[in-house]
């Protein structure tokens, strides 16, 4: 039996059962670069973990075995629902049913220690399990999620029946902050925030700071082989002395697609050869069809879709990576899983300003340019041969805010915490 010593005051668990609830999947991207490690790190230490998933059935049929081994390894049990986005109001409740019933299930099985519940429809069953059962309610915000609908044009006030969606959504997400036995922020901007709403200025919030964080021993440039460097730029046939420009991660709705198309048709005009390699499940057409816009060749354009583990040997190609992110108010709770991985591989960023703490940190260690305007005029005046740009304190940026190691452990802390 996993012994879980409790190392801030000494008490001892003994398999600390966890349920863990994502409306997102472990079969995305998402799920195995920012919940499947921490998990694995933290089933180590003792911790029996139950995951409730939303699978998008293609992704879903992809990649199950690869997560269900990546499960097993550790003793994780993995419970996939398929997620359903038919009936955009409806299918989301459906979808909430779908986690609950699951939750209640497992919980009337197991009766667990700890809910760990990612984002806010996870959190109202979290919340739930806390109120019938006394199911201590871990609640690890991503953001704030309603004003993410509103703002990226998902949710449209002016239909009544998405501003009352949105007024309802604020009311939970107030009564989830009070509530939660524990909150994790993925920004000390998104803290701040937090603690100013009126409703909780005086709450005395147990608020954690952990942003997306990285296996800082495969996102390295050691781990990286030689041979498989040259033979993947072979395979994309770029010659050793083109500047590879790099985007890392799908586009949607927050990444602003036109304006670094713009930025990198400015910049290049000073190069004798460079393209543009997007790894991502974009489609080329798409980003072809708008980089025709600024005269951008369709040859310099190159779209890779690839495993998470290979997505370090990719990175490694890049000279210069790239991600401009709509800086809105909802954004200030946001840390780019892409940050914490190109700074861990030592590739300078060009981004802009007003995205959670990005700006901050990129600054403090010297891991790149942080743009304040997004126009012509910056874009044309933009010195990419004087970069603010150090590799060694990148790579340190890296250790101190994204290590895995080190978001792992504050989460071992907060469960330790919330259950003694």
């Amino acid at each position: 039996m996993n012994i879980v010593y409790c190392l801030l005051n000494n008490a001892v668990f003994e398999d600390l059962k966890v349920l863990y609830i994502s409306y997102d999947g472990m079969t995305d991207s998402l799920g195995q670069s920012q919940v499947i490690p921490y998990l694995q790190k933290l089933s180590e230490k003792g911790c029996d973990f139950h995951i409730i998933s939303l699978e998008k059935e293609h992704k879903f049929k992809e990649n199950k075995e690869e997560v269900r081994n990546l499960c097993e390894d550790y003793n994780i049990k993995w419970h996939p629902l398929i997620y359903s986005s038919r009936f955009p109001v409806f299918s989301a409740f459906g979808n909430y049913k779908k986690l609950k019933r699951k939750a209640l299930a497992l919980q009337k099985e197991i009766g667990f220690d700890i809910s760990h519940c990612r984002s806010d429809i996870p959190g109202i069953i979290g919340h739930y399990l806390q109120k019938k059962y006394d199911v201590k309610f871990l609640f690890d915000m991503r953001g704030f999620w309603a004003d993410e609908r509103i703002e990226g044009g998902i949710w449209n006030l002016n239909n009544p029946m998405f501003k009352l969606l949105y007024r309802y959504f604020k009311k939970v997400e107030s009564t989830l902050f009070q509530k939660a036995d524990a909150i994790v922020s993925l920004t000390e901007k998104g803290k701040k925030i937090i603690n100013k709403m009126p409703l909780l200025k005086e709450a005395n919030l147990d608020i954690t700071v952990i942003p997306c964080c990285v296996d800082l021993d495969s996102f390295s440039l050691n781990a990286v082989d030689p041979s498989k460097q040259e033979a993947l730029r072979s395979k994309l046939e770029i010659n050793n002395d083109t500047q590879i420009f790099g985007y890392l991660g799908s586009i949607g709705t927050w990444y602003m697609l036109d304006e670094m198309l713009h930025f990198y048709s400015c910049v290049r005009n000073n190069m004798k050869s460079a393209v543009f390699l997007f790894v991502s499940g974009e489609k080329k057409e798409h980003i072809v069809e708008l980089a025709q816009k600024y005269k951008i060749e369709k040859k310099e354009i190159i779209v890779e879709s690839t495993s998470h583990s290979q997505v370090p040997l990719y990175i490694s190609l890049f000279d210069y990576s790239i991600f401009f992110i709509r800086p809105t108010y909802s954004k200030s709770a946001s840390s780019p899983t892409k940050q914490g991985e190109l700074m861990a591989m030592q590739k300078p960023i060009i981004c802009n300003a007003g995205v959670g703490d990005t700006d901050e940190i990129i600054n403090r260690y010297h891991a790149g340019e942080v743009l304040e305007s997004l126009d012509e005029k910056s874009f044309s005046n933009f010195d990419i041969s004087n970069l603010n740009f150090n590799p060694e304190k990148a790579r340190k940026g890296a250790e101190e805010w994204f290590s895995l190691e080190k978001g792992s452990d504050l989460y071992y802390r907060i469960y330790q915490r919330i259950v003694n």
